[in-house]
């Protein structure tokens, strides 16, 4: 179902309603750009941590929109074993509300396939006119929380102060200055009043057009409440550039009548500019487990946009996410399946030993046809993102004992990739860890090489050529990370450097050791700096204030992230980037791992004991099988 701003709050109950009654949801983004600066390969490192590579796409990627929002609800129809699907596409874009609210820039990356060259040739028209002039707004918690607060400040002002909305005699607050050169202007709208008043017959006034120090004259001062006896009220109003104001006798009972239409009116202005983010809060308030592919960028760019600042650190979760990337990269599938681009994933769990699933459209919902790829479309690609999971969690199902045909999105069995988001092209570390502290692997064959600006890639294969193969990962222009096949060559490397003058060589714990104290001397001479200034304060000034303040932001940022917590979802960045030769080339660093292959193995045996093929293992025991952590 398309949804867009015209046809979004007829349909946002339909919405609530498939968030509400489904078993899972699938998710899945289109963005206009991913790197607003490092290439892709320099964007991902292959020796990068989870949270050097999250701090790099916080840096890199927020300033692009998330545009296209996929959502598919999957409820399981046990009577007939099957899935019904509602599926919907939203097309989002910022529309400032009123003069105060943010102004958001729109930034969109030329190359690769969510570029603006793409976007032209294949689907301009579409894209536009769903995105640029029918896109459904939004707010952050913080721009609702200010949004608020404008209102109840107008509000507080029209009850008690008597100005913007109605002002009446009896809240007259001191004599008011007016300038001279306002005086007549005032003089005679006071008269046209009394008139208005008086006449018995009349129950408005339209005054003459105001400029802008006019019409700021009228609304601020309490002329009408020092001069005018009764009750009027103001309504405000600009038409072909001219302002006017019209006054209207009122009793008490049509004037509070009056308000509660305007607070009404503030009300739904107020809940259609949060507009797309209040998808997001019945998503978080659901408890659903939410399925994505590849969506480490879908969680930061849904947090980032439509609920609050990503935080300094991510370790952060309410909800429960599951990625079918990194399912698909580890065991018992890892084995069958080669390629685990969402596509390519679609296509093979098609095929033995998988079943693929029944999954039928709810009535009045349109369905997909797998067999006319529609990628790239945010709904479409969060549909076959819920056909993976189901098919991979049906596969699990395969192993107990007796074989279940279903396993729902409760299931023990998927509990190992809960919280789990696939890392792209990341050496020995497959997923950035949402409920736990990250794997750390030893790295000891790895070392990090500074050298000058001019060089590339041969000239280091050219200086470690007396060490065989070895792998080379830009960090910059002028470092990088070079793998060397056996660690016991590091020392050997690092000795041959001492005397160089051109380039430096340190192992990898060396490295880490040094950011490390560049980081925590950098945090005491702000801390210092902080002592300083508060030092120097003077004696009436609250300095702790200052430094309770920047505490308070710090800490709150590192654990207080989304309902939906943590690069793209419709699909991979190697699918936007990268050919899929490299595919093949990066998606077997997933879990390179000698310990995963020995539990493959072992539970391999298990199976072979028994002769009906199957083994004789619960779903908790089977846990233990699913290889996700390296040694």
């Amino acid at each position: 179902m398309e949804i867009i701003r015209s046809n979004f709050k007829d349909n946002l109950n339909k919405v609530y309603e498939a968030i509400e009654e489904a078993d899972f949801l699938a998710i899945d983004g289109e963005f206009s750009g991913i790197s607003d600066g490092p290439s892709v390969s320099t964007l991902t490192n292959g020796f990068d941590t989870p949270e050097e590579r999250y701090q790099k796409l916080k840096k890199h990627s927020m300033d692009f929109l998330l545009f296209q929002f996929g959502l598919c609800s999957f409820k399981s129809d046990h009577t007939e074993a099957k899935y019904i699907m509602k599926s919907f596409n939203f097309y989002i874009f910022p529309k400032p509300f009123n003069r105060s609210s943010p102004d958001v820039k729109f930034v969109c990356q030329v190359s690769g396939k969510t570029g603006l060259y793409v976007l032209l040739l294949e689907n301009f028209s579409k894209w536009f006119l769903g995105n640029f002039c029918s896109g459904i707004p939004y707010l952050n918690q913080e721009e609702e929380r200010q949004l608020r607060e404008q209102y109840d400040e107008k509000r507080s002002q029209a009850n008690g102060a008597g100005t913007l909305s109605y002002i009446s005699p009896n809240a007259t607050k001191c004599p008011v200055t007016i300038p001279e050169d306002q005086k007549k202007f005032i003089e005679r709208v006071v008269e046209q009043i009394e008139d208005l008043i008086q006449n018995e017959e009349n129950k408005s006034l339209q005054l003459e057009p105001c400029t802008g120090s006019h019409w700021d004259s009228v609304l601020v001062s309490h002329i009408f409440c020092q001069a005018i006896p009764g009750i009027i009220y103001l309504r405000h109003y600009c038409f072909q550039k001219e302002r006017y104001i019209v006054i209207s006798k009122v009793d008490e009972e049509e004037r509070k009548k009056r308000e509660q239409q305007k607070q009404a009116k503030e009300q739904e202005e107020l809940s259609d500019a949060v507009g797309f983010s209040r998808v997001i809060h019945a998503i978080a308030n659901s408890g659903k487990l939410v399925v994505g592919h590849n969506m480490l960028l879908d969680v930061m760019h849904t947090i980032h946009q439509f609920y609050c600042p990503l935080p300094e650190v991510s370790g952060l979760v309410s909800l429960q996410l599951l990625d079918t990337k990194l399912m698909a990269s580890t065991q018992p599938f890892k084995e069958i399946i080669n390629n685990t681009s969402l596509a390519e994933l679609e296509k093979r769990l098609k095929k033995i030993p998988f079943n693929p699933p029944e999954v039928e459209s709810a009535e009045g919902f349109p369905s997909y046809d797998t067999a006319s790829e529609q990628l790239h479309e945010a709904g479409y690609d969060a549909y076959i993102t819920g056909l993976c999971f189901i098919s991979m969690a049906n596969y699990l199902g395969s192993f107990l004992s007796p074989p279940k045909d279903h396993v729902s999105a409760r299931s023990k069995l998927i509990e190992p990739f809960f919280n789990k988001l696939f890392l792209m092209r990341v050496m020995d570390i497959p997923y950035l860890n949402l409920e736990g502290p990250d794997l750390q692997p030893k790295r000891d064959h790895v070392l990090h090489v500074t050298f000058p600006k001019e060089w590339k890639t041969s000239d280091l294969y050219q200086l470690f050529s007396a060490f065989g193969n070895i792998l080379v990962s830009w960090i910059d222009d002028t470092s990088a990370f070079v793998s060397l096949s056996q660690p016991e060559q590091v020392q050997i490397a690092v000795n041959t450097s001492r005397y160089a003058e051109s380039y430096r060589i340190q192992t990898y714990a060396e490295y880490v050791e040094k950011k490390h104290e560049e980081k925590q001397a950098k945090r005491k001479w702000t801390e210092d700096s902080w002592k300083e200034m508060e030092r120097k304060a003077p004696q009436h000034q609250p300095g702790p204030s200052v430094h309770a303040s920047f505490t308070a932001t710090s800490t709150m940022g590192k654990r207080s992230m989304s309902p939906i917590q943590e690069e793209t979802g419709s699909d991979d960045i190697e699918e936007r980037e990268i050919q899929d030769t490299e595919l093949d080339e990066t998606d077997c660093c997933a879990e390179s791992v000698p310990e995963g292959r020995k539990r493959a193995k072992k539970f391999k045996k298990v199976k072979e004991q028994d002769p009906t093929g199957k083994s004789n293992v619960s779903e908790c025991s089977f846990l233990s099988f699913l290889y996700l952590e390296p040694p």
